[in-house]
């Protein structure tokens, strides 16, 4: 059986939305699946941080098809570099000609470039593929409009694409043989929205590869962004942070601010730091955390670091802290990708969640770290109280408290669940469309 990825941004880019292929790829062969990836140069995408040793992790057979398009700086000064802009026709004409020149038994885009979800029907037409469509975040994202937070990229930028999205969204999803989603909120909207049949939707986090933080051991990044070993403590966060995680960091250094004033000693040695909080790329991007952190009148214990790094340079940090921090969002239905690499870490940590949050329900069912729930209606204060006395005063910002490993190892490694995939891309390839697929020719237009 064979699958085409389609994954616009593609190792060694390290962006959150190509981690689904890359952590499925050295397993889906012994699912029976042969894959082949679809992306776009790295050259030529204009985001995210390139990190070689990501493609120590996949197997170097596997086919991966990089195509080009407009370069970032050829549109800049108009204003406008969206990878789909400039690359989308590009992507589009090299699955246009691979289909064209083998058979595929399902197409699998896992991005969060949405509109090549579109590809989709087209190729579902043309070819007879059926398509499996992966939910990382919503295409339609009613949070902006719900909340009055100020959208990324600005709200007019933001309400042309979504009124692209409202348009798009129903035609693709509902022409799909299958669905997965990393949020119980995201997959449930779908089937209401779509009337579709539960079944269809599959819930399906990222999951986490054990064997990265070998590579990440045997390569320690040469300039490190914190001194581990100056004796002091050091809470670690790796990932963005935008207005929605306000509340969390709000309650986060509120509760720190109280464990200065009645534990003074041990507060004073702690150091939180904050990294890669902007996906903006130099010159752009500004700090989200450490503004949080003065009008809490904690800003000189918090540093804030808010470039991304490379993927092992943040395993590196997860690894040597003195403990691990994950806030979440005040949008239930955030689920963050980051939370079984923190785990795997095996570091005192620290849960600080909307309660309705699909993280806090997976480290109950592992029983990890110290959990804090908060909603909507939460008093800060009342948060940072419980936060104070469960991680701080209790001391467990010292303790590493094992995890139940059974449990992870047959639920949410990345081996574990490719097999759930392998078992999703089966049932999509039942679909009647393939029976339709026209006979594959030749084609002289592709290059690896």
């Amino acid at each position: 059986m064979k699958v085409l990825i389609v994954s616009p941004n593609f190792c060694p880019l390290n962006t959150p939305d190509m981690q689904r292929a890359r952590l499925a790829l050295p397993h889906l062969r012994e699912q029976g699946w042969e894959p082949t990836v679809l992306a776009v140069d790295p050259a030529y995408a204009g985001t995210g941080v390139l990190d070689p040793l990501l493609e120590q992790t996949y197997p170097s057979d596997i086919r991966v098809i990089r195509v080009r398009g407009i370069p970032p700086r050829a549109t800049a000064w108009l204003g406008f570099g969206t990878l789909w802009l400039r690359c989308g026709p590009a992507l589009r004409a090299a699955g246009d000609a691979l289909l064209r020149e083998q058979r595929f038994d399902v197409v699998f885009f896992t991005t969060t470039i949405f509109d090549t979800f579109t590809f989709g029907p087209r190729w579902r037409r043309k070819f007879g593929v059926p398509y499996v469509l992966d939910y990382q975040d919503p295409w339609v994202n009613r949070y902006y409009e719900r909340t009055g937070a100020p959208p990324p990229g600005g709200r007019l930028k933001f309400a042309i694409t979504q009124w692209s999205a409202r348009r798009r969204e129903p035609r693709v999803v509902r022409k799909a043989a299958a669905i997965v989603a990393v949020s119980e909120a995201y997959a449930s909207n779908l089937v209401t929205n779509y009337k579709l049949d539960p079944a269809h939707v599959s819930l399906l986090p990222f999951g986490a590869e054990p064997r990265d933080f070998t590579i990440a051991n045997a390569n320690p990044p040469s300039s490190p962004l914190i001194d581990f070993e100056d004796g002091l403590h050091h809470h670690v966060y790796i990932g963005r942070c935008g207005d929605d995680m306000k509340p969390a960091l709000v309650a986060l250094f509120r509760a720190f601010r109280q464990f200065l004033a009645t534990y003074p000693p041990q507060a004073e040695r702690i150091r939180f730091h904050f990294i890669g909080t902007d996906y903006a790329p130099p010159p752009h991007g500004k700090d989200r955390v450490l503004p949080i952190a003065e009008e809490e009148k904690v800003g000189a214990h918090v540093h804030e670091y808010r470039l991304r790094v490379p993927y092992f340079e943040a395993l590196y940090y997860l690894r040597r802290a003195a403990a691990i921090v994950a806030v979440g969002s005040d949008d239930p239905s955030y689920s963050a990708s980051k939370v079984f690499p923190c785990i795997l870490a095996r570091r005192p940590l620290l849960f600080l969640f909307h309660e309705k949050s699909l993280v806090l329900k997976v480290a109950a069912q592992l029983d990890a770290g110290v959990r804090i729930a908060f909603n909507e209606n939460s008093d800060p204060d009342a948060v940072a109280s419980a936060l104070h006395e469960q991680w701080f005063a209790s001391g467990e910002f010292r303790v590493f408290r094992p995890y139940r490993t059974v449990v992870f190892e047959s639920s949410f490694t990345a081996e574990a669940l490719t097999g759930q995939l392998a078992k999703v891309f089966e049932q999509a390839a039942q679909h009647p469309t393939r029976t339709a697929q026209a006979k594959p020719e030749a084609s002289p237009h592709i290059k690896d």
